[in-house]
């Protein structure tokens, strides 16, 4: 989960979405004095392009007794992603392009739709997801977006987009549900980039 996590947030963006096809091969190495270092090989895919996959070699160490240490993270992708260049532009200028700043809630609603239009909102959210994950992650957690609770634009004077997001995490070993504010910046030729993140208290469904 954090080396899918991580590749998502540095590989991703609106018209981009990465996830785990398959699990080809796992070893874990214990480091002495240094902590758990996981050798993965995967397979991922690109949530809006079904037909073709990469494959991914990480290598993902945690740090022995360091709780607010995120993990170390390395890979290196073979195969070729489509091109988002066209849709990212395309994006980028109807966002510039509205009168009013987008505000938008509960993105996948209760029946697990999601508008379109609101799909590259959703998009940004789960790359910048991937950041948390990798941020917030030790060896007995398992993070995954559940929902966007609300995402306001933030109008700026350069050019970067901003969103403001309030995203729900499910951390499925607890079962914990943790709300996450979480501001993002990007830009088609820059990038995503977490600006800021706050955890909020969590609570646990009974």
């Amino acid at each position: 989960a954090v080396a899918v996590g991580y590749v998502r947030y540095r590989r991703g963006g609106p018209g981009r979405g990465l996830e785990l096809r398959a699990l080809r091969r796992a070893r874990r190495q214990d480091i002495d004095d240094v902590g758990h270092k996981y050798y993965l090989e995967l397979e991922l895919g690109d949530v809006l392009d079904k037909d073709r996959t990469v494959n991914c070699t990480a290598e993902v160490l945690y740090h022995l007794g360091h709780k607010n240490t995120a993990p170390e993270v390395q890979f290196s992708v073979e195969g070729e992603l489509r091109s988002t260049e066209e849709a990212d532009e395309e994006f980028y200028n109807r966002i510039r392009s509205l009168e009013k700043e987008l505000v938008a809630e509960n993105i996948p609603d209760s029946h697990g739709n999601i508008p379109q239009e609101l799909e590259p909102i959703h998009l940004l959210a789960w790359v910048a997801s991937g950041y948390l994950i990798w941020q917030n992650s030790t060896e007995n957690t398992h993070f995954h977006l559940a929902q966007i609770k609300h995402v306001k634009q933030v109008k700026r004077s350069d050019e970067d987009l901003q969103f403001d997001y309030v995203v729900l995490l499910h951390e499925m070993v607890s079962q914990e549900v943790i709300p996450w504010e979480v501001a993002v910046l990007w830009h088609p030729r820059r990038g995503l980039r977490v600006s800021r993140d706050r955890r909020q208290p969590g609570h646990t469904p009974g």
